[in-house]
């Protein structure tokens, strides 16, 4: 590893521009938190979304590689990667299993695909479970693709144009056709990553972990326990019985999963928890849990310290008060936190 990749094995300590804000942990979450949703961002066609609008998750995008910086940013990718891994950040970002399998170097399978392909998928489990001679089928170990206008012919194997797929050779021509669908448009791209990864994390490291288990790793979970959050919430002046309290975990009961991560971010800078729940929230020091503390008056918002996991809540005077502005401060993350 050269000396200046050495350099990001050091503690973590990001500065915004224009901002006066110290980094005790908090800032590297928002960072890390912004720059998983820039290398998402549909902008630089290095990802694309599969899944419903509501369940989705994140794939190499095929077309990446006809944009002309596609090795070094893909090569980033990785670096961010590694660098989550090793400072035990979390991406705001989930990405199919056919991509955590190649970072893990764990064999993939047509069933994989049905994630981000259901049509693929659907095409291929026909071809296993129907008698393609007796449908009438007629199909070669290749297939065409079209390129901005320019139309290839991809072979499975030499002269595959010409091999005709029988009912006896269908099973190594699909695959062949799966094979090609995990690796073959995004085999560079991946390449990249896995170097950048490396570059910050050794792959063995990582390679004996589960798909599940690097994915809360590198990750964490979005499924807000409430139940776990307020067992595991410290109060300061407050206590679990003050009226703000109550009124406090009413409100975010009453909040969509979208929104609970919104107050999440607010207070912490990221929208993730550790696989292990709320008694293990990282802040500054290790393990931090999340904290409301009595400050201020109730004519002002509610101010958070990421570094520390602390919502600054006013004493306010009604529920409707504390609804309002908390959703302001929430809307508005940064300029009410420290």
């Amino acid at each position: 590893m050269c000396p200046d990749l050495m350099l990001l094995h050091q503690k973590l300590v990001v500065k915004f521009d224009n901002e006066d804000g110290i980094d005790y942990g908090g800032l590297s979450r928002e960072w890390m938190y912004e720059i998983s949703h820039q290398i998402l961002n549909p902008q630089y066609c290095l990802f694309v979304t599969r899944g419903s609008l509501n369940d989705y998750i994140f794939e190499i995008n095929p077309l990446s590689s006809m944009m002309p910086d596609f090795k070094q940013n893909f090569n980033f990718v990785g670096r961010m990667i590694g660098l989550a891994l090793f400072h035990l950040r979390f991406l705001d970002c989930s990405f199919s299993k056919i991509f955590y399998k190649q970072i893990l170097n764990q064999p993939c399978t047509y069933e994989d695909i049905q994630q981000i392909d259901i049509e693929f998928y659907n095409s291929v489990d026909w071809l296993i479970k129907n008698n393609i001679e007796e449908a009438g089928l007629d199909m070669y170990f290749c297939m065409e693709m079209e390129y901005f206008g320019d139309v290839r012919v991809i072979e499975f194997k030499p002269d595959g144009r010409n091999i005709k797929v029988t009912e006896e050779n269908k099973h190594d021509y699909i695959d062949l056709l799966v094979d090609w669908k995990i690796h073959f448009e995004t085999r560079e791209q991946m390449r990249y990553i896995i170097h950048g990864i490396s570059e910050i994390i050794p792959l063995t490291w990582l390679r004996c972990f589960s798909i599940k288990e690097f994915e809360m790793l590198l990750c964490g979970i979005q499924d807000y326990d409430l139940d776990d959050w307020k067992k595991h919430t410290r109060y300061s002046t407050y206590d679990r019985d003050s009226i703000q309290i109550k009124w406090f975990w009413e409100f975010v009961q009453s909040l969509s999963s979208e929104d609970r991560g919104k107050l999440l971010h607010f207070v912490t800078g990221t929208t993730r928890v550790p696989s292990t729940g709320f008694k293990d929230l990282m802040g500054s020091t290790g393990v931090q849990q999340f904290m409301i503390q009595k400050w201020g008056t109730e004519k002002v918002l509610p101010r958070s310290h990421t570094c520390f996991n602390r919502l600054d809540l006013p004493p306010y005077t009604s529920y409707e008060q504390l609804q309002s502005k908390l959703m302001i401060a929430m809307q508005e993350v940064g300029h009410y936190i420290q």
